[in-house]
């Protein structure tokens, strides 16, 4: 199984986020920290505003910043957040129909378990668990 680079940028931006709470934090910063797309970015921060895990401050020395305390961002939510409306696979698409086996198949069954027991996995964890040693993950974010 593989998460969407979406998930792994949505995650990234909640770790940087975590161990600067004290500030706000730009998406350039964040895209520089991690060397990663400001673009991509700029839509993970925008869905994570909407569903209410961040806060945005516009204008001169605005950012963004967590609107909760890491302990209380379960990583299930976050990454059922980012990962929806991405079937697991094709046949719990829309268009069932597309699939010559799906009467007969046991997959989709499997499939559904085990992306049950990977959620449940991830609801047992908060930001916080991800951030447990802060400064070696900041000096490894502003190495160059």
């Amino acid at each position: 199984m593989k998460l969407s680079s979406f998930s792994d940028y949505t995650l990234r931006v909640l770790m940087y986020l975590a161990i600067h709470r004290d500030r706000l934090a730009t998406i350039p910063e964040i895209a520089a920290a991690y060397g990663i797309s400001e673009n991509h970015l700029m839509k993970v921060v925008h869905q994570l505003v909407r569903g209410g895990t961040l806060e945005s401050v516009r204008g001169k020395g605005g950012g963004i910043r967590l609107a909760l305390a890491p302990e209380q961002i379960r990583l299930g939510a976050v990454v059922r957040a980012s990962e929806s409306g991405a079937p697991i696979v094709e046949c719990l698409s829309e268009d069932r129909g597309s699939c010559r086996i799906a009467p007969a198949c046991h997959l989709t069954g499997i499939l559904v378990r085990a992306f049950d027991a990977l959620y449940k996995t991830l609801d047992e964890y908060t930001l916080a668990d991800l951030v447990r040693t802060p400064q070696t993950l900041e000096t490894l974010l502003s190495a160059p």
